[in-house]
């Protein structure tokens, strides 16, 4: 490790320092006891290129973390060297609109950013998100129906491949590699150091919410698949439905004509009821999920393919004290997208969580029945921005049609596989 730690511009955190017990933890709490070789906090681009090419050389496990927030834990491999990019997190906005983000920044410095040049961007709510693994698995949020998934917007990017060369790929240069990288999952083709994004002219937005009692929850699904298949593409909407939830909302561009009034009449009773419109960076900051610093809890997906039994589904998902359901829309820009995400006809995502109350094993068997119900219900269909380390043919789930073309895509720029981890492709 001292002929990496001389090569870089940035540190390289081992056993022996005082920064190593902080420096290798992630989001989940889960995987606090795996032990990495050496944590290397990049500050360049060439510091992940002598990064890439020591662990080619050593054939040491070796994984690039931005937010941290892998649901499987594979930003922290054990024995292995964690490639840091968080301190790449510049968010330079050009005259054109154009965003230049580094691989490092998280959510909320990126709406911050693109926010303060007066442009949207479509991604995720978790502020403590990295931009990374989000893109590269595809990427929802509140604007993806009317701009596209976050990989959709995806102009441009420069990447450090498995031979430690650092790339420019666009849909005119190595094309093929540009594809892999819009939805075929992070982790998978090299370690990305910048994206270039195309944003859209901040418009206002319309965000609302409506709360209701437990005894509602069946009718506000049975109600919201309904009336959300109507919408236009400006409406994006979720449910989130468990033992104590029950509520749908959703975020407009622009004014409301009616459209949460017709909800809310086929919802019935008396729902707790916010709206407002606000601009681009107040609606991020109010769709920030209210998360800790960290978090312990398992979770699994399925893609929304077919009209759902209300009932069944309230039922399924409240089985556990701990199990949480959240669906969000797709559609709209979404289904028109290109790149390698495979699910372009869903209706929508499905993401199950199960707080760990004892041990991880205990709640990734609770979990366990709902993914497979979910699965016959919905088929063999998941996200893999939600990964989940027991997805039954996870292969076919995360990459569905698509999974040859990104395996040989993989093959061609990481040979042998030095970015290989238990579901790369």
């Amino acid at each position: 490790m001292d002929t990496l730690a001389r090569a870089l511009t940035g540190r390289l955190v081992t056993p022996s320092d005082a920064e190593y017990a902080r420096a290798k933890l992630a989001f989940l709490t889960l995987y606090d006891d795996r032990r990495p070789a050496a944590i290397a906090w990049c500050e360049t681009e060439a510091d992940v290129q002598r990064c890439v090419e020591f662990a080619a050389t050593q054939g040491i496990p070796v994984a690039a973390r931005s937010g941290g927030h892998s649901y499987a834990g594979y930003s922290t491999p054990d024995g292995g060297l964690i490639i840091d990019v968080s301190h790449l997190d510049t968010v330079e906005v050009r005259a054109d609109g154009v965003a230049i983000v580094g691989a490092g920044a998280r959510m909320a410095g990126v709406y911050a950013g693109i926010g303060r040049a007066g442009r949207m961007l479509s991604a995720g709510t978790c502020p403590t998100v990295g931009i990374a693994g989000l893109t590269l698995g595809g990427g929802i949020g509140v604007l993806g129906r009317k701009c596209g998934l976050t990989s959709d917007q995806l102009i441009e990017a420069r990447i450090v491949t498995a031979d430690g060369a650092a790339r420019t790929v666009s849909e005119t240069r190595e094309p093929d590699l540009f594809w892999a990288l819009r939805g075929g999952g992070g982790g998978n083709f090299g370690v990305v150091t910048s994206f270039t994004f195309r944003t859209t002219p901040a418009e206002p937005l319309t965000v609302w919410s409506l709360d209701y009692p437990l005894d509602r929850r069946p009718r506000i699904l049975a109600s919201w698949q309904e009336w959300q298949a109507g919408q236009p593409d400006e409406m994006w909407s979720q449910c989130r439905v468990g033992r104590g939830f029950a509520q749908t909302s959703g975020c407009l561009v622009g004014p409301d004509t009616g459209l949460i009034d017709d909800l809310a009449r086929r919802i019935g009773g008396n729902p707790v009821r916010y709206q407002r419109e606000l601009d681009f960076p107040a609606t991020m900051d109010h769709y920030a999920d209210p998360v800790g610093e960290r978090e312990s809890f398992v979770s699994t997906s399925r893609m929304l393919t077919g009209p759902m039994d209300a009932q069944a589904m309230v039922d399924l998902v409240t089985t556990g004290p701990e199990l949480f359901c959240l669906i969000d829309s797709f559609g709209g820009a979404i289904a028109r997208g290109d790149g390698a995400f495979p699910h372009r006809d869903a209706i929508g995502s499905i993401q199950v969580t199960n707080k760990v109350r004892t041990t991880a094993a205990d709640a990734r068997g609770e979990l366990a029945p709902v993914r497979r119900q979910l699965g016959e219900w919905f088929g063999a269909h998941g996200f893999v921005n939600y990964i989940d380390p027991d997805m039954p043919d996870w292969r076919q789930a995360y990459y569905g049609a698509n999974a040859p073309r990104l395996a040989e895509i993989a093959r061609t720029y990481d040979p042998n596989r030095v970015f290989a981890f238990p579901q790369g492709i």
